[in-house]
């Protein structure tokens, strides 16, 4: 045998221990990678959102947060299942024969099918929780306030500061929707023509406004400042322009508003 031929039937072998030696060197960081991404920061990020913006966020933030967490959790511990076979159970050339295939795996199969079932029933219970808190009346508000959707923009009533205190947009002059500041407003959604959606973004609330049906929601503003609004259901030719702004002004602030608008249009 050649001298080269020896070298490389010496060494070959011993490469390809080596080799085994450095991955099964990375197993256990596979396995703590997961760890270290979840536990990086000790504050989970709001993902989107602020916090403390509204009573809503208050409710909404933790459980958007959860889904995520939930969402990441599981791609993680995919990506694992995917990448683990492919680095440590790849096919070798010195072994060209047909792995051993197995026709079922009762214990994988029951758990891939009970572990998707225990993480959707978790996130319905936590939405079903946070969703009965989010849509409760009360008797206890301070202010209401009427919210029309009309093609293609808002009208705003303030029933504390008489029938004519109405506020009417336009989709080229975008309406202003003030609310107070801390104090719970009740607001009655209602349609004149079609479906339409009212929906803050910056305050995680979104309610419909149905023809022939009203409907309640109640929040408390605890954030001054501006924020946009605008409706989220196709609702004909001119829906991109269905916007509002959210102003939330101090309580005095807010009198002095109902003040203003008591005549009649804003």
């Amino acid at each position: 045998m050649p001298r080269s031929a020896a070298f490389q039937t010496i060494i070959t072998p011993m490469s390809r221990r080596s080799r085994m030696t450095r991955l099964s060197r990375l197993k256990p960081l596979l396995l703590l990678a997961p760890l270290v991404l979840l536990t990086g920061c000790s504050k989970v990020s709001g993902l989107g959102f602020e916090e403390g913006i509204t009573s809503v966020n208050d409710q909404s933030l933790s459980l958007w947060q959860g889904a995520w967490i939930a969402a990441g959790v599981v791609g993680v511990f995919t990506l694992i299942l995917i990448v683990w076979p492919a680095i440590f159970h790849r096919g070798k050339k010195e072994d060209p024969s047909f792995p051993k295939q197995t026709q079922y795996n009762v214990p994988v199969e029951i758990a891939y099918t009970v572990i998707p079932f225990i993480i959707v029933a978790v996130l319905f219970y936590y939405t079903a929780q946070k969703q009965t808190i989010i849509t409760e009346k009360t008797t206890t508000y301070a202010h209401e306030i009427t919210v029309e959707g009309i093609q293609w923009s808002w009208q705003f009533g303030y029933p504390e500061a008489g029938p004519k205190a109405v506020v009417t947009g336009t989709p080229e002059q975008t309406p202003t929707l003030v609310v107070p500041l801390g104090e719970r407003v009740r607001y009655t959604l209602t349609a004149n023509d079609v479906v339409h959606g009212f929906w803050i973004p910056a305050f995680m609330i979104q309610m419909q406004n149905l023809p022939g049906v009203t409907n309640h929601l109640e929040f408390t503003a605890n954030k001054l400042g501006e924020f946009p609004g605008r409706c989220n259901i196709l609702c004909g030719r001119n829906h991109s322009q269905m916007l509002f702004t959210v102003k939330v002004v101090t309580p005095a602030e807010y009198d002095a508003y109902l003040e203003t608008i008591k005549g009649g249009q804003a």
